[in-house]
């Protein structure tokens, strides 16, 4: 096997330069994506459908080389899979039954996994057909972000219902969160049954939780899962994401046992830093420079090398390159990345 640059990383190593993947990085600022997705159906029908799953993972990494893909699929499959009613619609986001406290626990885990096999089909059909030097990961969403869907049954700028009901059913929020953890567990350890190198969790939305609430709702499942995870597979690389939790990611990876944390655009660098010296760190380029091209992109790329580079670092955006990107700064910071990376 050839050398899988990020799993260097994961492992604590430094790589010089830096291994880089993009967060939503199959997407819809890709030609080759939207046509794929013209003939898919549903966003969720794409998610499920094992072939074009695969072409649209493959379609960023025959573009730019990058070091990793990142399986195509999306965090609210688990619900879809516990029957919440999930759709998506264009220009209005994901929607889904709202769940109260009886529907928690009238939630049922039995057919989740068999649900979800053709996300496991895509993995598998992904890790023979990508080069061997290009790391393969999976994911999930981590059970607060993938919680605020179900609760309010939509996305909400600052997740107030979810938060609501955590203060006022502590109780069911916790079994929720519980649930959603074995669920996202076991999905993780049948990814990297199918070919997944790593893993990574996303807490979307850790960034509106005050300090005892992250605690509860972003650490404990996490911890919860990963524990989990690695009691069935103890090699199981994974990489935790909890974006806007700012100053709260301090402890972060010791709470959660995470081999790697992502930060967003907003962490400092200098902060940063300092969460390098305990371990690899992902991130954490403004995705704005990806629209905003020019010296800007080279600006911000050269902030996060000399800040990061000379320790174990997996360059990435801070949060989901977005439908404005242009593909060719996705190209220039590539080759920027690379040849500047190569200096540090």
């Amino acid at each position: 096997m050839s050398e899988r640059k990020v799993l260097k990383v994961l492992n604590g190593q430094t790589v010089t330069p830096p291994p880089i993947w993009l967060m939503r990085q199959a997407g819809r600022y890709l030609p080759e994506y939207r046509e794929t997705r013209k003939n898919a159906g549903s966003f969720l029908d794409l998610c499920y459908n094992p072939e074009l799953a695969t072409e649209v993972t493959l379609q960023p990494i025959r573009r730019f080389g990058l070091d990793a893909a990142i399986l195509f699929s999306d965090i609210l499959v688990i619900p879809d899979a516990l029957d919440r009613n999930v759709s998506f619609s264009e220009g209005k986001g994901p929607a889904m039954d709202p769940i109260d406290v009886d529907g928690i626990e009238r939630l049922d885990m039995a057919n989740v996994i068999a649900h979800l096999s053709p996300v496991f089909e895509t993995v598998s059909r992904l890790r023979r057909t990508l080069p061997d030097e290009t790391t393969l990961l999976g994911f999930c969403g981590a059970p607060w972000t993938v919680a605020t869907y179900m609760i309010a049954g939509h996305g909400t700028p600052d997740q107030a219902p979810a938060r609501l009901f955590g203060y006022r059913e502590p109780a069911a929020m916790e079994k929720l969160l519980a649930l959603l953890a074995e669920i996202s567990a076991d999905y993780l350890v049948a990814q990297i049954d199918a070919g997944a190198d790593a893993v990574q969790i996303f807490d979307s939305w850790a960034g509106v939780l005050g300090e005892k609430e992250f605690e509860e709702y972003a650490v404990k499942p996490v911890a919860r899962i990963i524990a989990s995870v690695r009691a069935r597979r103890p090699a199981a690389k994974i990489i935790a994401f909890a974006k806007g939790a700012g100053y709260l990611l301090k402890d972060y990876r010791r709470k959660t046992g995470a081999d790697a944390i992502g930060l967003d655009w907003a962490v400092p660098l200098g902060f940063a830093r300092d969460l390098q010296k305990e371990g690899p760190v992902q991130g954490n380029l403004d995705p704005m420079l990806m629209v905003a091209g020019g010296k800007a992109l080279q600006d911000g790329i050269d902030a996060v090398l000399e800040a990061l580079g000379q320790g174990p670092l997996i360059f990435n955006l801070g949060h989901g390159i977005t439908p404005q990107a242009d593909p060719e700064n996705v190209t220039r910071l590539v080759q920027w990345v690379r040849s500047r990376g190569a200096g540090v």
